[in-house]
């Protein structure tokens, strides 16, 4: 079983806030299937630098803005 990634995601925050966009829409705006939005939603599959370009794009915002990844200790 693949191990969770440490980056965390406001997808979900931002679709509910883009007239509560579905999962379906999102995967055909950035040419994934839904299964993949959902994997990278629920934080067990982190997306290329590609994908993770094309959501900061669709929702109009900065990668920081979608993605986080916690601070070296």
């Amino acid at each position: 079983m693949a191990k969770p990634t440490l980056i965390t995601n406001e997808i979900r925050t931002l679709r509910f806030h883009a007239d509560e966009m579905s999962q379906a829409d999102l995967a055909k705006a950035i040419g994934v299937t839904r299964q993949t939005v959902i994997a990278i939603e629920q934080g067990k599959y982190s997306p290329s630098l590609e994908v993770a370009f094309k959501i900061a794009r669709v929702f109009k915002v900065g990668l920081e803005e979608v993605f986080q990844y916690p601070e070296a200790e």
